[in-house]
């Protein structure tokens, strides 16, 4: 496996950091949880960033890498379903991306024009409404938060593009995972560097830098483990980097948020525009549970 880019990807990537440039901060008077940004999508929809898995020389690698950095922002957008799910299916659908799973609330639902329907093993396609969807202003999760009306029409798919969407959906939650584990790190990073306690920078502590190194380690894993997958478009490997990503994102949030202190409770820090999406996937396609599952079946199935 050789991850050196080509010049093709590396010119993708300059110009994908001077876009995500634009969107790096916050705003000074935002204190909500979902910190959306239809500029930043409509900006990756001009450019074509939105077709990178199927452009020659490009291909999932280079989604993969797309998503794990734009997930890095305090601005969220529908990146990762477009990017990774949607070019898998090798179907004609339109964007928005978003998933309902057995029923519960979806993020980015209320303004998709393609919803993955998933319950229990059936895997469907709807084409909703305005009327048939169901806006929640205070979900506390970090991405804009929507039901699915019961009277949506639905398009069953095969069971061999149902394994194709959760195979690309485990993909792409886990490159966006890896992500957001590294961006609530470097905020935990920054904050740690210049809050002092007893004369000296926290950060300067053994104890803190021992779990930032920890984290660190465990953010990365998942990284590499994401990219290996959009790689191979493995089965057994999407499940491993998501059930890495799972595990790894309960002990990164409970970390972060702790380094941080009080600030780590407000929302006049950022922290939680990356930690607050992690909670929200961490129950997808069945949480951690589901993934060892998975994993334990695709290694049952090759032996």
């Amino acid at each position: 496996m050789d991850f050196e880019l080509n010049d093709d990807q590396l010119a993708v990537t300059s110009e994908l950091e001077k876009l995500a440039g634009q969107f790096a901060t916050s705003p000074v008077d935002f204190h909500g949880f979902a910190l959306a940004s239809p500029e930043l999508e409509q900006q990756l929809e001009d450019n074509g960033f939105f077709e990178l898995a199927t452009m020659e020389g490009m291909g999932p690698i280079t989604a993969a890498l797309a998503v794990e950095r734009l997930a890095k922002l305090p601005y969220t957008a529908e990146i990762a379903l477009s990017m990774l799910v949607r070019p898998a299916l090798n179907m004609e659908l339109p964007r928005p991306f978003a998933v309902v799973e057995n029923s519960r609330p979806g993020r980015f639902v209320a303004t998709a024009k393609t919803v993955l329907v998933i319950d229990g093993d059936n895997v469907s396609v709807a084409h909703p409404s305005a009327d048939q969807v169901e806006s929640l202003p205070d979900s506390l999760f970090a991405y804009p938060m929507a039901k699915l009306k019961s009277d949506v029409e639905l398009t069953a798919l095969s069971a061999e593009e149902a394994d194709t969407v959760k195979t690309w959906l485990r993909i792409a939650n886990a490159c966006e995972m890896a992500g957001l584990l590294q961006a609530a790190i470097d905020a935990t990073v920054k904050h740690v560097s210049v809050r002092k306690q007893f004369g000296r920078p926290l950060g300067t502590f053994q104890a803190l830098r021992h779990r930032l190194s920890e984290c660190t380690v465990l953010a990365g894993g998942v990284r590499w483990l994401a990219l290996k997958a959009a790689w191979s478009g493995d089965a057994g490997e999407a499940a491993m980097a998501l059930l890495h990503g799972q595990e790894s994102a309960l002990r990164v949030v409970y970390d972060m948020h702790q380094m941080s202190g009080a600030m780590g409770m407000t929302l006049e820090m950022d922290l939680h525009l990356w930690t607050y999406r992690l909670k929200a996937l961490l129950s997808d396609l069945g949480g951690r549970g589901g993934q060892a599952q998975a994993v334990a079946q695709y290694c049952f199935d090759a032996a």
